[in-house]
């Protein structure tokens, strides 16, 4: 494995360097970035269903359930149709669904924590975390625009927080591959 990982140092820190630089871009221009995840995921649901719709129809005659297949694939090449006509509905939706997510995951843990109280010492983080998700929830729905910028913000931070810890590794590899040859 660490040979594996030596020989390919060079890729672990070219995707370092791309996860920074996007990193970077998330952070500086984060309106720019949301309107390119937005497309990314209009082109994948669309290329998705496309290729759902031809295995279906080419494995029809072997699979007995080769309608569903059909149907998600079409599905998918709406969600793509629908994302490249109406961008800004598929921001909506997508912040929807993160916020109604948001507010019942912390919903979910507050009760969990109440539940676990007598068994758990230091529920209060348990209770803590589901609060803030349920305010990050409410502050999606009160306020999309900032609620989506938000999202963007916490994608780059992980993305640049990722990025340098992988061209680290990437560097520490080649450093690696040079002290021991042999493997």
């Amino acid at each position: 494995m660490v040979g594996m990982l030596t020989r390919n140092w060079g890729w672990i820190a070219l995707r370092g360097a791309i996860a920074i630089l996007f990193g970077l871009v998330a952070l500086f221009y984060p309106t720019i970035t949301l309107a390119t995840l937005i497309m990314f995921f209009g082109a994948y649901a669309l290329i998705d269903g496309i290729f759902m719709v031809v295995s279906a129809i080419a494995n029809r005659h072997g699979e007995p359930r080769w309608i569903t297949l059909l149907l998600g694939g079409l599905l998918g090449i709406a969600a793509g149709v629908v994302t490249y006509t109406w961008p800004g509905l598929t921001a909506v939706v997508l912040l929807a669904v993160i916020a109604v997510w948001a507010i019942l995951m912390g919903v979910f843990e507050v009760a969990a924590a109440i539940r676990l109280r007598r068994q758990l010492e230091g529920e209060w983080a348990l209770i803590f975390a589901g609060l803030l998700s349920v305010a990050f929830g409410v502050f999606v729905v009160m306020r999309p625009r900032a609620g989506a910028l938000a999202i963007v913000f916490w994608i780059g931070a992980y993305a640049l927080i990722s990025g340098i810890a992988l061209l680290s590794l990437g560097f520490r590899l080649r450093s690696w591959g040079r002290l021991h040859p042999a493997v």
